[in-house]
């Protein structure tokens, strides 16, 4: 892959709602381990998920990202689902089933210029979750990064990653990718090393009192994939597809 390819998924995986662009500002010097759970104030838990108990999590077997939410089940079975709009019981749900996180504390600006200020965990190099300090515009207070197909539990278990119709890292989306509008993918890279986003499902619809300029400029906002070649590397939401604005 050349250094053009490289850069251009970076720039996709660290991306936040309504297009703005952010370097690598969550890996390296100053992650810690989480001892317990530091997310906005202004995310309160969903009663819901919060009485869901421990011998309930311990039999999830997989997580799905969806556009706007995670969710927890067994077999076909949803245990339990976390809005996006929920930092709280987001990483609170994941703490509890992956166990113990690392975790980078930002202010608004570390990772680059449009980077928001929050707090990054991230569960066995395999679930990133960057829970803002304040909700985005979109109303997301997280931004999800799956980064492997599956990710070991705090009870020693595999637990399977999937995003929209069991699409996983490490599969290949080729087909997908050739029948998909083109208002749905965006290609990076070059003749040599190529590389897709490509959105799943559509979410995080426009507020209605935001012009249809700005809604243009967000491009069409939900969970994507990225690839290399045409092989899954990074699920990601909120990831918007043609966003046009810089931050």
């Amino acid at each position: 892959m050349t250094f053009r390819t490289v850069l251009a998924l970076s720039a996709a995986v660290f991306a936040f709602s309504g297009g703005t662009v952010v370097v690598d500002g969550v890996s390296g010097v100053g992650t810690a381990p989480a001892a317990a759970v530091e997310v906005s104030p202004h995310s309160e838990p969903r009663d819901d998920a919060a009485r869901v108990t421990n011998a309930k999590l311990k039999r999830v077997d997989s997580i799905e990202l969806d556009a706007e939410s995670l969710v927890f089940r067994r077999g076909s079975k949803t245990v339990v689902e976390a809005s996006m709009r929920d930092s709280r019981t987001t990483v609170s749900l994941l703490n509890r089933l992956l166990g113990t996180p690392s975790r980078t504390q930002t202010a608004e600006g570390d990772g680059g210029a449009c980077f928001p200020s929050g707090t990054t965990y991230t569960w066995g190099g395999a679930v990133r979750v960057a829970a803002l300090t304040t909700p985005a515009p979109a109303g997301n207070a997280v931004e999800i990064r799956v980064l492997r197909d599956a990710v070991q539990s705090r009870f020693g278990d595999d637990v399977e990653l999937t995003g929209p119709d069991g699409v996983q890292v490490g599969d290949d989306i080729h087909d997908a990718i050739a029948d998909a509008p083109k208002s749905e993918r965006v290609s990076f890279g070059s003749d040599d090393a190529k590389a897709w986003q490509l959105l799943l499902e559509a979410g995080w619809t426009p507020d209605d009192d935001q012009t249809s300029e700005d809604a243009s400029d967000s491009g069409t906002n939900g969970v994507s994939a990225l690839t290399d070649d045409t092989t899954v590397t990074v699920l990601g939401s909120p990831m918007p597809v043609h966003a046009q604005r810089s931050c």
